[in-house]
């Protein structure tokens, strides 16, 4: 925004995207659209700001956290890649445990021992003192998590990753590197609004563009309602 970082935030649920472009990628910045006292569930990536949701039901990405794994398995000698393997197999486990139990080949009961069984082992994994930096990292990380790894699996139909919000992130980068950012507050304020309304009558399949010209003609302003057919007051 007018030559300085600033960040790009995007909270999406199925239906609805809300963008905002904020000057931080803190916790004061990160309150601003769902709220401090947002109760819902929150899947994330391993920033540890979303922590500080208390009232949240908190998911952290398993995509995030196996593409993390390969990548120190990638780069660390035999005997450190073994943790890092180990983790990564445990999440692959948990994935395969949900897909089982969506094709009803688990009862609730047999994924919930399961699933118990999982956090143990995650458990014993981080027991140990590794002497690795980079696993010390990734055990200091997933002890500070340990609650979030297989929240899907105690909710059935939570989501396991955050893929809704990297594809909704995906076209607004886009645009801004088409153009290279807003050259003002307001400007930058214009595009998280018009973006954010663009995206969820997407979601919801409703032709945005009747509506914005309904909008945009009226003599008066009025609150757009994207939940079913629109007809502007009179």
């Amino acid at each position: 925004m007018g030559g300085r970082r600033w960040w790009l935030w995007a909270p999406v649920t199925e239906d609805t995207t809300v963008y905002g472009i904020m000057p931080g990628r803190g916790y004061d910045e990160a309150v601003r659209l769902p709220g401090a006292d947002f109760e819902g569930f929150l899947v994330h990536d391993g920033w540890s700001i979303y922590c500080r949701f208390e009232k949240a039901f908190h998911q952290s990405c398993a995509r995030h956290l196996i593409n993390h794994c390969n990548e120190m398995v990638e780069s660390a000698s035999p005997a450190a890649a073994v943790f890092p393997g180990n983790v990564k197999a445990l999440l692959l486990k948990g994935l395969n445990l949900r897909d089982r139990y969506g094709e009803s080949e688990l009862t609730s009961h047999r994924l919930a021992s399961a699933t118990g069984r999982l956090e143990a082992e995650m458990d014993r994994l981080l027991q140990p003192v590794y002497r690795s930096m980079e696993n010390r990292k990734l055990a200091k990380h997933l002890n500070h998590e340990f609650d979030y790894p297989f929240t899907y699996l105690k909710c059935p139909g939570l989501e396991a990753t955050n893929w809704r919000g990297e594809q909704a992130i995906r076209p607004a980068v886009v645009a801004r590197k088409v153009w290279g950012g807003n050259r003002t507050e307001p400007g930058a304020h214009v595009e998280q609004v018009l973006t954010s309304v663009f995206r969820t009558c997407r979601q919801r399949g409703i032709d945005a563009m009747p509506l914005m010209v309904e909008l945009m003609q009226s003599r008066k302003p009025y609150a757009l309602n994207l939940h079913h057919s629109h007809s502007p007051p009179n």
